[in-house]
């Protein structure tokens, strides 16, 4: 007997988008978000109110990886450029909003290429020749000053202010620039400044004006010594820990104690008191003067402590606690039966002190000197975090660029301008269609400074061909004034941005671009089913 029905491969409930259909929703779903976050681009971008779904939590940002990583996605084309932009903020810091809007961009473009029947192979192949166009392009645009500690300090503050232009520091970019270039050189002779950029702490308290914040030197810790302790101590051998102060014995869920009278609950506690003394006295044997720990202490063990004239801190979270032992030299001990095997941090000096109302820690002449804090100031909540996710993002590039790749290259869409005109000079020497991929990589490139000038509130049109006449007339470190509406040259405006920053751009948004481009099959799972529901209660009867 025949059948002529196609037997079912894929489970009941599967959905599968093939050929055009796949494509069109893989370009529909990375344009859309490349949409969401473009008006943010640039000096003149706006922000986006980002709010949680029972309407507490309100947070108002321009910084494209928290806009996309706080937003809900169903399209898989959307997800792969929502994770390309959490990996650009996790290796360079800034130019999330860049990487998605440039995949948009060339998405948009190959879905043109595809509508005149180019195959995606072809796509692919004429990117390749023009991302390694435009590599070698700003390659060569690079300066590097790394033997001039003058004029790289110079890079280092213009990074830093063409970084903050964008963010709601824009007003005060100068002075934070300033401040995040002292952070990040006093980190100078460590071994690895990306992974000791912890040791910049950032204290956010409301209050007071954002031109209010400043640098302070030393580790503030955002908690207060305990009661009837010195409140300052010098030349200090610091313990920090983690442990339960209250008892060692095992807490059972449910438990309880009965008791016949008061004189068998004072033994209770007596006991209990006798456990609290001689963890405290096996913690003195350290011969510490300063005692840190994550968890709380309590009043008997406070009296302790006081006594024997050592400083307690009590409920230091798990972060504080983590990056104080980091700035200290210290280890996070639990147990204390062997001080020989415990290394203990060392400070010079640890005082109260006063920012704002609040009473705050700082911890001055750590083992690792070059630990400083940031101390922001605002009007609210929502200032502050957006102001530290702009600091965040300036420290992150600077600790890039003073170290591990101190190459500088013109803002202002120079170095699209620039990478543009190079993929479109190969055009006439690509054989066949791909020269049609190249010529679309090179218009996406330029879509760059012409959404920094629509963003910017100018005609766009006129100041990309003012930009490319200037380029093509050897003026190569011109790019856009977005203050003024004109082409001047980057260099005396000091609009710098990072090398590495910029080729990171380049390099993962045609990575990205180019795998949504291969795909032809969307293929959904079916949904899970209810235990006890449909096939799964069928089996089990």
């Amino acid at each position: 007997m025949l059948y002529n029905s196609i037997p079912d491969v894929l489970e009941k409930g599967t959905v599968q988008d093939k050929g055009e259909m796949a494509r069109l929703s893989s370009f529909v779903g990375a344009t859309a978000i490349a949409d969401l976050v473009k008006s943010t681009l640039g000096p003149k971008g706006m922000d986006k109110i980002l709010q949680s779904m029972t309407g507490k939590h309100v947070s108002v940002t321009n910084d494209g990886a928290t806009i996309l990583k706080s937003i809900m996605i169903d399209n898989p084309a959307a997800k792969v450029l929502v994770d390309m932009s959490k990996t650009q903020d996790d290796e360079i810091g800034d130019g999330t909003t860049s990487v998605v809007v440039l995949a948009g961009e060339l998405l948009r473009e190959a879905e043109k290429l595809m509508s005149m029947r180019l195959h995606p192979q072809t796509i692919i192949s004429g990117w390749r020749r023009a991302t390694e166009a435009a590599r070698n392009a700003l390659t060569e645009s690079a300066i590097d000053n790394k033997d001039d500690p003058v004029e790289l300090r110079k890079d280092l503050i213009n990074i830093a202010r063409t970084t903050l232009s964008s963010k709601v520091l824009y007003n005060d970019k100068d002075y934070f620039a300033e401040l995040c270039v002292s952070a990040i050189m006093r980190l100078k002779g460590s071994n690895s400044q990306k992974t000791n950029i912890e040791s910049i702490q950032i204290i956010k308290k409301q209050g007071g004006r954002l031109s209010d914040s400043y640098l302070e030197s030393g580790f503030i810790l955002d908690k207060k010594i305990g009661v009837g302790q010195p409140k300052v101590m010098e030349n200090c051998k610091v313990l920090v820990a983690n442990t339960a102060m209250d008892t060692d014995k095992i807490k059972i869920w449910g438990s309880r104690v009965k008791v016949d009278n008061m004189q068998d609950l004072a033994k209770i506690e007596t006991v209990e008191k006798e456990k609290m003394k001689e963890k405290i006295d096996k913690i003195k044997a350290h011969g510490i003067n300063v005692f840190v720990n994550r968890q709380l202490i309590y009043n008997y063990p406070e009296q302790l402590f006081a006594e024997a004239g050592i400083m307690a801190i009590e409920h230091a979270d798990f972060d504080g606690v983590e990056r104080l032992s980091l700035v200290t030299g210290s280890e996070i001990a639990s147990t204390f039966d062997h001080p020989e095997l415990v290394t203990l941090g060392k400070c010079d000096k640890i005082e109260e002190i006063m920012i704002g109302e609040d009473k705050l820690i700082k911890f001055s002449g750590c083992a690792a000197n070059e630990a400083c804090t940031i101390v922001l100031r605002g009007a609210s909540r929502h200032v502050l975090d957006e102001a530290e996710r702009a600091i965040h993002d300036a420290l992150c590039v600077l600790s890039q660029a003073a170290t591990s790749d101190t190459r500088i290259i013109p803002g202002g869409g120079n170095a699209e301008m620039c990478m543009a005109i190079a993929v479109q000079n190969i055009v006439a020497s690509v054989p066949g269609k791909q020269s049609l991929a190249v010529e679309a990589f090179a218009k996406a490139l330029m879509t760059i400074p012409a959404i920094l000038a629509d963003n910017a509130g100018y005609d766009s049109a006129d100041l990309v061909a003012n930009l490319r006449a200037a380029h093509t007339n050897g003026e190569k470190f011109a790019g856009l004034n977005l203050y003024e509406g004109r082409v001047e040259d980057m260099r005396i405006m000091g609009v710098t941005e990072s090398f590495k920053s910029k080729l990171q751009i380049l390099t993962s948004a045609a990575e990205a671009a180019e795998m949504i481009v291969r795909v032809d099959d969307i293929i959904q799972c079916a949904p899970r089913q209810r235990e006890g529901g449909g096939m799964g209660g069928m089996m089990g009867m």
